[in-house]
């Protein structure tokens, strides 16, 4: 299977990729958000095939000391041909000269990225705008007392 592998925000079709996020599944991403989102992102992996979306993946970066890796998703019918794993291999390629490069793992995914290199933070905290939601998803804890 050939893939066409895009790193510009050149003809990016925002309701495809809102679609994508929707069925991969990754939530409710409006296209409006997403357009602001990539466009204030560094760097970008788009994956195509045959004109397709299928993989995308994004990472904030202030180009020396931290490079955040986020948004990686993969069209349900491409899921298991490596795809993620090619889009978090770009995205660390790309921040390579950051100090540090810094993603938050879905509860259950952990493993995956550790066979990526990454390793679980000890320190890392999260305001969410919704905090209820992050302690029901257990992406985040209440402190301890």
């Amino acid at each position: 299977m050939q893939f066409t592998w895009i790193n510009t925000l050149d003809n990016v079709d925002w309701d495809e990729l809102s679609n994508l996020y929707r069925i991969a599944p990754l939530g409710n991403k409006p296209a409006e958000n997403l357009k602001i989102v990539f466009t204030n992102s560094r760097f970008k992996q788009f994956i195509y095939h045959e004109e397709k979306l299928v993989g995308v993946g994004r990472a904030l970066a202030d180009g020396m000391d931290c490079s955040y890796i986020c948004d990686v998703a993969v069209h349900p019918e491409y899921q298991g041909l490596k795809l993620g794993k090619q889009i978090i291999e770009k995205l660390i390629a790309d921040s390579k000269d950051h100090k540090k490069i810094i993603l938050y793992a879905n509860p259950g995914k952990e493993g995956f990225y550790a066979k990526l290199g990454f390793h679980p933070m000890n320190t890392a905290m999260a305001i969410f705008k919704d905090q209820q939601w992050a302690l029901d998803a257990g992406l985040t804890r209440l402190p301890d007392a």
